[in-house]
């Protein structure tokens, strides 16, 4: 057997967790039974569910994986999916910045600085990216072609700088194939999406807030506005890094 999964081997064992998996809502509900019962204070409440909800999502790719046999070929440094386009809501904007304002010191300050380059050097491919209607059925494509990074990219490492907090598109794209794939097509066929475990991530979210919100609770999101508001990951970090957090 070959070292890596074709396409058909991938579409197949696919369809094994389509037919024979079914994800547990368990697992998310007592990440928001516990948080909400905690005497953690509200901000705290909100980053640890945001933190434990993306890291259950990491589980539950784990378990299909499992079940159908199947392992990833991502690897440090491979950063081929980092070139495509990541859309987050406002209140998701927020969490990470909020999250990244906790960070150590020089680790924080190297991510400011980072983004202070970031967008001087990508002035002209983003104000081309940032006006490519998201919800246009080639724009992913179209975006992908312009190369241009996540501003969360670390280009002396090509490894993400907020690794423990990215978002859910970056979690959820994985390579079963050979890793060439990646390098040689914009938009390569063997790669598989978990995309749709952003509706349990983001329902559990949704629940915390809720939950907060109706109990009069002070926020740093405003909800439920910022659930719908979505925009490219760069749009967000613009509007910060030209205007500071009160922008968001």
């Amino acid at each position: 057997m070959s070292e890596y999964l074709n396409h058909a081997e991938i579409l197949n064992r696919c369809e094994k967790i389509n037919q024979n998996y079914e994800v547990d809502p368990a697992f998310f509900d007592s990440i928001i039974d516990e948080l909400l019962d905690s005497d953690f204070d509200t901000e705290e409440v909100i980053l640890k569910g945001f933190k434990r909800l993306l890291k259950e999502v990491d589980f539950e790719i784990d378990r299909m994986e499992q079940h159908a046999g199947m392992k990833p070929n991502c690897f440090i440094g491979c950063a081929f999916c980092c070139y495509f386009p990541i859309i987050i809501t406002k209140m998701e904007a927020k969490m990470m910045l909020k999250e990244i304002e906790h960070f150590p010191k020089d680790r924080k300050q190297k991510i400011y600085q980072h983004w202070e380059r970031y967008f001087a050097e990508h002035q002209t491919k983003l104000d081309t990216a940032l006006n490519i209607d998201f919800n246009e059925e080639d724009a992913k494509l179209t975006y992908k072609q312009l190369d241009l990074p996540c501003p969360m990219l670390d280009p002396e490492t090509n490894t993400c700088m907020a690794y423990e907090i990215r978002p859910i598109p970056c979690r959820t794209y994985l390579n079963y194939a050979n890793p060439k794939v990646c390098a040689e097509n914009h938009m390569p066929k063997e790669p598989f999406s978990y995309e749709f475990l952003y509706d349990y991530y983001m329902g559990a979210m949704n629940e915390i807030m809720q939950a907060l919100y109706e109990n009069g609770e002070e926020l740093f999101v405003d909800y439920p506005s910022d659930v719908w508001s979505q925009d490219y990951l760069p749009a967000w970090l613009k509007r910060r890094n030209e205007e500071g957090d009160e922008a968001l």
